[in-house]
């Protein structure tokens, strides 16, 4: 489960709409450079989260300060990281887990193709409105348009 919400660090990204669409191969080998920016989303996240917990626990105005601008920084960090992501046409669906999707085809629909910070290479896609626990194997993804 994520962290819960906050107005610094939200527990899931906000969703984008990114232009590109991806084969499965596309996908799959942009996964090395993808890999990176989510490993550092998920690290940046966990490292705000501490400062926030942190900040809610502090008395001394001096401390607070400090730990402020720490989490500041490691917002405008995750702002970035969120922004080079979607450059590269993913959508981050959950900071925590490093959860993503790349919008792929299915018989003539876009689709997600799915992929968490861990596993080597995509092996499940889900329909846009189904959501992770719609998941399905790509052996079923059939990228062709229906003729």
């Amino acid at each position: 489960m994520a962290a819960p919400s906050s107005p610094s660090t939200p527990r899931r990204a906000a969703a984008s709409k990114p232009a590109r669409k991806f084969s499965l191969e596309q996908a799959n080998r942009s996964l090395p450079y993808v890999k990176r920016i989510v490993a550092d989303i998920v690290r940046t996240h966990a490292l705000a989260s501490s400062y926030r917990e942190s900040l809610e626990q502090l008395a001394g105005a001096k401390e607070a300060a400090a730990l402020q601008k720490q989490l500041d920084y490691s917002i405008d960090r995750l702002e970035d990281l969120v922004d080079e992501l979607s450059d590269v046409g993913v959508e981050l669906k959950d900071y925590e887990t490093g959860l993503i999707d790349f919008v792929g085809r299915h018989e003539g629909r876009d689709v997600y193709l799915c992929w968490k910070l861990g596993e080597d290479k995509i092996t499940h896609w889900h329909e846009i409105n189904a959501g992770f626990a719609g998941r399905k194997p790509v052996s079923l993804l059939r990228e062709r348009d229906k003729a």
